[in-house]
């Protein structure tokens, strides 16, 4: 990507990338709801950090560079992430086995509106009144799937707005460094490590000793988690965010179609409606993005 152009090419792969990220991401939320039927969701986020990181130690103790990939500048920067990174991938372990996973998908949305606060406090940029509009959208959506009323809310639909938040926190975390050239396995390996300490510490309350067929499906998801990252950090390096984040919403239908198929899921009209208003404010906010006139 050129200096003040936008290569063309850069488009197509990134957009190739996003698309590769949000279709693992879904296949993930399927394995993790599979896995949940037995194992609790602290233990499903430990061997998922656990093989991840297992996994990728293989390329990098297979190449000439290992050492110069332990070393990074941002080993402050890689424990934040980790800390965040557990606790956010924990939530959607459990929510994705307490809410339809096109629920949980859309409410994810939200970390594009949880930018918009987070960019003007950390990074200083202005707000233009289109992203502020937007975001009041996407936040009316979000609260309409709460589904409230005079005796009942949605309070499992808190997790996946937490976990949301959080990984909004993370993207500027990653943003930095992928701009400064972290490389992608040190990026891999210190999430890895860190979240799998992390979930260390909770796991031994809820263990359940795992069969060979989900110790498989937990291996598998290790695997996808390290694609999820690997994707996201190629579609960064490939073309600009703003090209990038609009193409989240490739991430819903993937999962309607995937908890239709396997646990014959159907979004209702509070999900639907609530859905659309999410989606049109992310989608403002991510169009939009460049009024505020903020760094590039």
């Amino acid at each position: 990507m050129k200096h003040g152009l936008v290569d063309k090419h850069g488009i197509v792969y990134g957009v190739v990338w996003a698309m590769l990220m949000n279709l693992t991401s879904s296949i993930n939320d399927v394995i993790a709801r599979f896995l949940g039927d037995r194992l609790h969701f602290v233990e499903i986020a430990f061997f998922r950090f656990l093989f991840s990181t297992i996994v990728i130690l293989i390329p990098i103790l297979c190449t000439n560079k290992r050492c110069s990939l332990f070393k990074s500048v941002y080993h402050k920067e890689h424990l934040w992430r980790g800390i965040l990174g557990c606790l956010a991938i924990g939530l959607c372990c459990f929510s994705v086995n307490n809410i339809p996973l096109a629920e949980n998908t859309t409410i994810l949305f939200a970390d594009t509106l949880f930018m918009i606060p987070l960019a003007a406090i950390f990074l200083h940029e202005k707000i233009g009144l289109k992203s502020v509009i937007a975001t009041m959208i996407g936040m009316t959506g979000l609260i309409i799937m709460y589904r409230p009323s005079a005796d009942n809310i949605n309070l499992h639909a808190l997790a996946p707005t937490i976990a949301a938040f959080l990984f909004a926190v993370m993207n500027i975390i990653i943003k930095k460094m992928v701009d400064n050239q972290e490389n992608n396995l040190t990026m891999l390996f210190y999430f890895g490590l860190y979240t799998t300490i992390m979930s260390s510490i909770f796991v031994p309350f809820y263990w359940e000793i795992p069969s060979f067929h989900e110790l498989l499906l937990l291996f598998i998801l290790g695997i996808c988690s390290n694609l999820i990252q690997l994707f996201l950090f190629l579609a960064f390096r490939a073309t600009l965010a703003t090209y990038i984040t609009p193409l989240r919403y490739t991430e819903l239908p993937f999962s309607v179609l995937l908890g239709y198929l396997f646990f014959t899921q159907i979004p209702d009209s509070t999900t639907i409606m609530g859905s659309i208003l999410i989606v049109i404010g992310t989608f403002i906010v991510s169009t939009f993005s460049k009024e505020s006139g903020g760094r590039k």
